[in-house]
């Protein structure tokens, strides 16, 4: 579950079209790697237990457009969505936080497939500064404004504990990066033109220890 910053909220229509797109992007890629030329919405809908008029609005959102009874060229419906979720370049980014959820998104393989460079992490930690964490080295946060000019990462991924996260997000702030994925229980205060995404893990393990409990889980 996801929830952006007041000043975002402009935006927000067009997250759940966003957050789609992966899973048809990672459909169509199999199917490619399987020899289909071309691919349907109906087969994307069908896989994904989706209707197909929900995909083909999403795909729609890409610019490409598909042919009735036949679909989409399978490797131009790839290229289309990675090129609309800005996947076919480059982003550098931070993590500040290098305790076990961030050294995990620092190994994790699937965010550099799609061109999240991790430039480098910080922390307070004594134990943690001066190490490399899955190939990434970890500096004191002191070392975040001074070095983000020549990191040029364009977001910080925020791992800290919810107690830190307003000030770590002014010092991110101070350090001229615009836009912070949150996986902190708490939504900072931040402004306008910067661009805030949480990640709240902790409700989605609430709805299925909620639905365990009611017996849906079952």
């Amino acid at each position: 579950m996801a929830q952006f910053s007041r000043h975002s909220k402009s935006i927000a229509a067009s997250i759940p079209t966003t957050r789609r797109l992966p899973s048809y992007l990672e459909t169509a890629k199999r199917h490619l790697k399987e020899g289909n030329d071309t691919i349907s919405s109906t087969i994307i809908a069908d896989e994904l237990d989706l209707e197909a008029i929900q995909v083909r609005k999403d795909i729609g959102a890409t610019g490409i457009t598909g042919k009735p009874r036949v679909g989409y060229p399978t490797g131009e419906l790839i290229n289309a969505i990675e090129r609309f979720l800005g996947w076919d370049q480059n982003c550098k980014a931070i993590i500040v936080g290098a305790g076990n959820l961030g050294s995990a998104l620092m190994g994790y393989m699937e965010l550099k497939d799609h061109g999240l460079i991790i430039t480098a992490a910080f922390d307070v930690s004594e134990e943690l500064v001066g190490i490399r964490k899955n190939g990434t080295a970890v500096y004191h946060i002191s070392q975040l404004i001074p070095m983000a000019p020549k990191m040029k990462a364009a977001l910080a991924i925020l791992t800290v504990p919810s107690s830190e996260t307003q000030t770590v997000c002014d010092t991110i702030v101070k350090a001229g990066i615009n836009q912070i994925w949150n996986f902190t229980n708490v939504l900072p205060r931040v402004p306008e033109e910067v661009l805030v995404l949480r990640e709240d893990l902790s409700s989605g393990y609430a709805v299925l220890t909620a639905m365990k409990s009611s017996g849906n889980g079952k």
